[in-house]
């Protein structure tokens, strides 16, 4: 069984990095020094600041297995040097909104990475989805639960994500 792969940008790569980092160098090592003066205080049963801090710690163990699981799985793609003249992954593509003549603008990137009010979308969402494989003058026909949308690719290129 061949593992699974997760496409992601250097900037985003680097971000999943820097938070492990910072989980082990800095929230791990806070975390013990509370649970120590927590159990500084005598009677474990009540003692809610040990609670909180032992709960901590299971949400920093969590968070920190699933950056090394991402971080494992990465395949890190660099936009600068994709050489398409179709949209895939780590495309930057103006659309017109055929209905309203808005233009809109998407970055396709990874999961870890989408953030919608930035214009960075999931490789899985059903936009990124609708344009892969598009050329500069194609269609998308983008289904929503609103009702569908449809647009215009109007230019497409591969440049760094931040």
């Amino acid at each position: 069984m061949t593992e699974q792969k997760i496409p992601m940008t250097p900037a985003g790569y680097a971000k999943l990095r820097a938070e492990l980092k910072q989980i082990k160098e800095v929230d791990r090592p806070e975390n013990v020094r509370d649970i120590e003066t927590a159990l500084g205080h005598g009677d474990l049963r009540e003692n809610a600041e040990y609670h909180a801090a032992k709960e901590r710690q299971a949400q920093l163990d969590g968070r920190m297995r699933y950056l090394e699981s991402r971080i494992g799985m990465a395949q890190v793609i660099d936009p600068e040097t994709v050489k398409e003249n179709k949209v895939t992954f780590g495309a930057t593509v103006t659309m017109l909104d055929v209905e309203n003549d808005q233009k809109v603008v998407y970055q396709i990137v990874g999961e870890d990475e989408s953030d919608a009010t930035h214009g960075k979308i999931s490789l899985g969402a059903p936009i990124a989805r609708a344009m892969l494989g598009k050329r500069v003058g194609d269609e998308v026909l983008v289904k929503l639960p609103k009702g569908d949308r449809e647009y215009e690719v109007v230019r497409i290129e591969y440049k760094a994500i931040s």
